[in-house]
This record gives structure tokens, sequence and C-alpha cells, in this order.
């Protein structure tokens, strides 16, 4: 599984029960997300506590799912970031505890081609 950095990724702000399974997860994504599960885009669900992330992502041939507990701490707010599709830099950073809200980023730059 390759990441590349056009994938976004889609964060759940409203806390999901955590015992739900990879067929569970997709049938959240449509109506709390508002997108296909099978676009090929990485859709995260936390825990109430917030010490505990699933991402869900489709790779053409089955579902990927990946768990990640906290030990210490919780992940910051997701209400911030689920407003907006996030990059995977972002997500990957919002995953190891980063605020990403307080963070700035580059702006994007349009390619052009040069004659």
């Amino acid at each position: 599984m390759i990441l590349s950095s056009a994938i976004r990724a889609y964060v759940c702000s409203e806390p999901i029960d955590m015992r739900k399974s990879i067929d569970g997860l997709a049938a959240l994504v449509r109506p709390m997300l508002g997108c296909d599960p099978f676009s090929g885009q990485v859709f995260v669900f936390i825990g109430r506590r917030r010490d505990r992330v699933k991402c869900l992502l489709w790779d053409r041939t089955g579902f990927w799912c990946l768990y990640k507990r906290i030990e210490r701490g919780r992940l910051p707010d997701p209400q911030a970031i689920a407003l907006r599709g996030i990059a995977m830099g972002e997500l990957s950073a919002w995953l190891e505890g980063i605020d990403t809200h307080r963070t700035r980023t580059l702006a994007e730059v349009k390619a052009r081609l040069v004659a």
C-alpha cells in the first residue's frame, strides 16, 4: 500500500464505536462524510475518548483498515480538520498528536508549462 500526496483524508468529527469492522465503517462513509467509500481516499474515524483511531482505505482489490491506540494523551480535536479533506502529510502529523490547526502550511503551487 502506497499513499501518494494526491490522496486526501476525510475525518469524521463525530465519535464512533471502535468495535465497528471494515463493513461497518464503510457503511458510515456516505452518510457521515458524504463521500464514496470506494473512491480511494482515506476515511478517518475517532473513538469517543480520542485515544483510538481507525483509517479506512479502498485500494481496488479490497479495504484496508488501520487502527491506532494512543498510549498516553489523546488526539487533537478533529473539528478543525473535519470540515475539509486534508493531505496525507497533515494526517500523519495529526496522528502523531500535532494540532495541525495551529500550524501554517505553504500555499499550493499550480503547475504551469514553460515554453
